[in-house]
């Protein structure tokens, strides 16, 4: 448990208090939509993990979201039980050899981010923010630019500019480009540009693009 971020900013939010409400409000309705439509997919997906028969079906790992607070990001596991297993965080590539065979194409249709809706329900993130990332990770990446604390003041999202436009984090350059464009959301984010970003999201996912 790491102790609970509380800065005070200097830099501005681009939301009043009033628009982040409704971002909530919105997310929540939004998730909980999401889940009640989709839940011939999850069905779907369940049930193929559970033939694979290889390990859990979901995979759980703590990350660290608003205001600092650790929580459990939730997806389809895609990666063999055995990763990581030396307790040793690593970046992985999105072609690494120890992802699955169903794990693979759900991550390249990012299908294995789907409970992560329940996430959204339970308030530890959001539709639109800065991807969640571990302590162990921040750590590194506050050694090397500590304007990541000002991550804290967002709640993580399922998507960002970043997430779409820098590609998949896998090194440092990349977590550290991604931060910089983090910080520029925050500073310019509004309902629309969030609509816009989830828009552009759905977008990528239709005509299959990888992100």
């Amino acid at each position: 448990m790491i102790q609970e971020a509380t800065l005070e900013p200097t830099i501005s939010d681009g939301m009043n208090p009033t628009e982040r409400v409704v971002k909530r409000v919105f997310d929540f309705v939004v998730a909980c939509v999401g889940v009640i439509l989709l839940s011939p997919v999850f069905l779907c997906i369940f049930v193929l993990l559970r033939l694979q028969g290889d390990g859990p079906v979901l995979f759980r790992q703590e990350r660290i979201g608003y205001k600092g607070r650790p929580f459990y990001i939730l997806k389809f596991r895609t990666m063999a039980v055995e990763t990581e297993e030396d307790g040793t965080p690593r970046l992985t590539p999105q072609d690494n050899e120890q992802q699955t065979h169903l794990g693979r194409y759900l991550r390249e249709h990012h299908l294995d981010e789907l409970p992560q809706l329940f996430n959204v329900i339970r308030g530890d993130m959001s539709f639109v923010g800065p991807r969640p990332e571990r302590k162990y990770f921040i750590d590194k990446i506050m050694a090397l630019n500590s304007d990541y604390r000002y991550i804290y003041l967002m709640r993580p999202g399922t998507t960002s500019m970043a997430t779409l436009y820098n590609g998949y984090t896998d090194t440092m350059e990349k977590m550290l480009i991604r931060l910089q464009m983090d910080l520029e959301y925050y500073q310019k984010r509004s309902l629309w540009l969030d609509v816009k970003i989830m828009l552009t999201t759905a977008k990528f996912l239709l005509a299959g693009k990888t992100f």
